[in-house]
């Protein structure tokens, strides 16, 4: 491969990565490959002598990693707010993310029923995630659905969530869910669910006790707003 082929490949590369990332849903992923996309054209723009190309994605790599520091920071604010089954706004949230929910969580039917525990869980008070689940008994929780918004599937959520306290702190101990899909399977084994044998085969469980230890103490522990300020 001679040098000019090498070098208009690497510009292609670079191109293609920027396009990616105007695609992503995740604001995570799309500043990670326009990130990498800016690179590539520093690159590919030194290579050729092209220093505007240079110059314009220098600027473009620093604004990506600043973005992703904000990200990436320990201090942002959760909370979790419970609503009742028949609140409004729940019934506007669902309504309104129902394509994307059956994308994530395929199935999902809400019912509004007494007791059933319907959880926001506000990020920097941007209403984020939705946890629906219903009480087996006093410690056990049957997860119905866990989501979270495009933009927020950094996995901060379902830390928080489950190893934050929010759920420990209602008396729980243990939730079992039956993945609806291979997108929801993987995201509940990086939340660290594990398949249950015996009688239950093809429910997943998560010991809550020991994802709440697993965890340092204050991390992405719910806050007060006094404790965030």
């Amino acid at each position: 491969m001679d040098t000019h082929t090498l070098y208009t490949l690497i510009g292609y590369v670079g191109s293609a990565l920027v396009v990616t990332s105007l695609a992503m849903r995740s604001i995570l992923r799309l500043r990670l490959i326009g990130l990498a996309g800016a690179i590539t054209f520093v690159t590919y723009g030194y290579l050729i002598g092209a220093w505007p190309i240079v110059v314009t994605n220098v600027v473009i790599v620093v604004i990506h990693s600043h973005f992703l520091r904000q990200i990436r920071r320990p201090d942002e604010y959760f909370k979790v707010l419970e609503v009742r089954t028949d609140s409004r706004y729940l019934g506007y949230f669902v309504d309104h993310f129902a394509a994307d929910i059956e994308a994530v969580w395929p199935g999902f039917d809400f019912q509004p029923e007494p007791n059933v525990l319907t959880l926001f869980i506000l990020r920097d008070l941007v209403p984020a995630g939705l946890l629906v689940a219903r009480a087996l008994d006093a410690d056990t929780l049957r997860l119905e659905l866990d989501y979270a918004i495009p933009g927020y599937r950094d996995f901060k959520i379902g830390r928080f969530l489950y190893a934050g306290g929010a759920l420990q702190d209602r008396g729980y101990r243990r939730v079992v869910v039956r993945p609806p899909g291979e997108r929801a399977a993987n995201y509940l084994a990086r939340i660290g669910f594990i398949p249950v044998a015996g009688e239950a085969a093809g429910d997943w469980a998560l010991d809550l006790t020991a994802a709440l230890r697993a965890r340092p103490l204050g991390r992405d522990r719910e806050q007060s707003p006094t404790e965030a300020s």
